[in-house]
Formats: structure tokens, sequence, C-alpha cells
């Protein structure tokens, strides 16, 4: 598959704790839809990212975790691939994860553009994990941080204690409404992006009281 003159420059960043006994060829199945995107023939061949200051796709035998900073040239089907690579993570990972995408317009030329022409740039951020519990458990993790970091340019760290509380109220039922759904495997709206689902059940994340 050709992607040279491919509309969209794709990052996939991210780090995923494995479980111990996840074997290099259980992975390389779970991959598999990036690297054939990028027209290799096996993840060993389609590990390299397109700049060579990136490390690429990494598998860290000794501490289990897959770590990415890879980026391939493709367009919108690429979020096909995505779907389908979160999909198989979730079967091997041990904790949940967040995986960042980001989507930089290759055609855009900020010199030449029009003055009311913007990029066509777009990031998404998708979640893998063994439990919808786990995955909440990181998209709970991340909105709290981002929510704490914005309010302490007002307010000390110390008062924003009923804030979190009020998000972990939220998740709480969230976590609730998919355990009472009659499609346990399919996420209520709002869950999160792509690969979120996750397989199983699961205890209610820590915070999530």
């Amino acid at each position: 598959m050709s992607h040279y003159n491919a509309p969209f420059e794709i990052h996939v960043h991210g780090q995923v704790q494995l479980r111990s006994d996840v074997t290099f060829g259980q992975l390389q199945d779970a991959l598999r839809p990036l690297w054939k995107y990028a027209g290799a023939r096996s993840l060993a061949d389609g590990a390299a990212s397109a700049y060579e200051e990136e490390p690429g796709i990494q598998f860290d035998v000794k501490s289990h975790v897959l770590q990415m900073c890879w980026t391939v040239r493709g367009d919108e089907n690429f979020r096909q691939s995505l779907d389908e690579m979160c999909m198989s993570l979730n079967e091997l990972a041990e904790l949940g994860a967040a995986i960042e995408v980001t989507f930089y317009d290759a055609e855009f030329d900020e010199e030449e553009a029009a003055e009311d022409e913007e990029a066509r740039d777009d990031f998404v951020m998708l979640f893998v994990g063994p439990t919808p519990a786990a995955i909440m458990q990181v998209q709970r993790d991340l909105l709290v941080q981002d929510v704490v970091n914005l309010m302490e340019r007002h307010f000390d760290g110390a008062e924003l204690g009923g804030v979190v509380a009020e998000i972990d109220k939220l998740f709480a039922q969230r976590f609730d409404a998919l355990v009472n759904s009659l499609e346990i495997g399919k996420p209520p709206r709002g869950l999160g992006g792509p690969g979120s689902a996750g397989h199983g059940g699961g205890r209610r994340p820590r915070h999530l009281h």
C-alpha cells in the first residue's frame, strides 16, 4: 500500500502495559492493522516510523510494555485500522491505557493558504484495557488531571476535593449504567472514542465510590 501522496501524516503515541504472558506473536497479530496499513509484511518490518528520530513501535519484553511513537502516511480510512487495533489490544492489556492519535494535514501550506483556509488537522484519544472499569479509570484520571490543572490557576489544590468527588460521581453513574445495560459489550453514548469498549466485566475503578 503506497501512501506517498497521502493527505495526512498520522502520529500514534501511547504506552500500554501488557499481560506478562503476552508473546511477540500475539502482539504482532494485535498490531497487524497498523503494520499492514504501512505496507509491511511483519511487525518487525513495519515498526519503524516514517521519521527516523521517532522510536517507532517497541515491545519491552522484560517489563511487558508496548510503546508507540510512530508516524505513518495515510488518509481517513486509517481510523478503521485503529478500531481493529484497539479491539485486539483490549485482549492483551493488563491495565487501561490512553493512545493519542494526531492527523496532520500534509497538504496544507500555511504560507500559501488563503486567509480563511484552515488545516484539516485532527486529534483522537483512544482507550484500551482489559475491562470497562480499567478504561474508565484512565479516562477519570486524565479528566481529573486536566480539570485540576485548569482550576489551580484560580484555586489552591486543597480546595478542589469537591470537584474531584463530583467527577468520580459522574464516572460511577456511567459505570453503573454500563453494568446494567443489556448490551454490556457496547459503551453507553459518550463513553469515549474507538477502542474504549473493553471486554468483560470487572470491579468498579478504585476512585469510583
